[in-house]
């Protein structure tokens, strides 16, 4: 459960920390309580569930990434967990998960996301993580972005 200032605190940060040199004293100056209140208490619903990240969401189009594509495997299901983690540590990847098939349409379990500025820089990505998951992977395809959508988590109305 989250008491008032929690929910306050929810309400202050989810459309995003202000950008300010000190975002959490800004915070902290909004809602009459301290800058380490704050980041305690984000710590706290963070460790109990209550939001899932603290995290930067760029916008990789404005970056100058426009070849952003979602890799789909078919890999191993004994093998899934150890070679999530390994392509999920290659640093051109931003996010990588685990996601269950919908046989016989859709045969893939393991999703990573890439962003290249050329579509040259995107398959040299995608090979390298072709090469990384090996013999464990049957089969793959890429899910090319065409617009950059609203990224936004929960809204709690004031």
């Amino acid at each position: 459960m989250i008491d008032t200032i929690d929910r306050q605190i929810i309400q202050a940060t989810q459309a995003g920390l202000p950008l300010v040199a000190e975002p959490y004293q800004a915070v902290a100056e909004q809602l009459g309580i301290t800058a380490q209140e704050v980041m305690l208490r984000m710590a706290d619903m963070l460790e109990a569930g209550i939001i899932r990240r603290i995290a930067a969401v760029p916008n990789h189009y404005k970056l100058g990434y426009r070849h952003n594509g979602m890799t789909v495997w078919d890999v191993d299901d004994r093998h899934v967990d150890s070679l999530g983690q390994r392509v999920a540590e290659l640093p051109f990847v931003s996010h990588c998960y685990q996601r269950p098939r919908h046989l016989p349409d859709w045969p893939y379990n393991l999703f990573a996301m890439v962003h290249g500025k050329t579509e040259q820089d995107a398959e040299k990505q995608i090979a390298v993580i072709a090469e990384l998951l090996g013999e464990d992977c049957y089969r793959h395809a890429v899910l090319y972005s065409t617009k950059i959508l609203k990224k936004t988590g929960l809204r709690i109305a004031g």
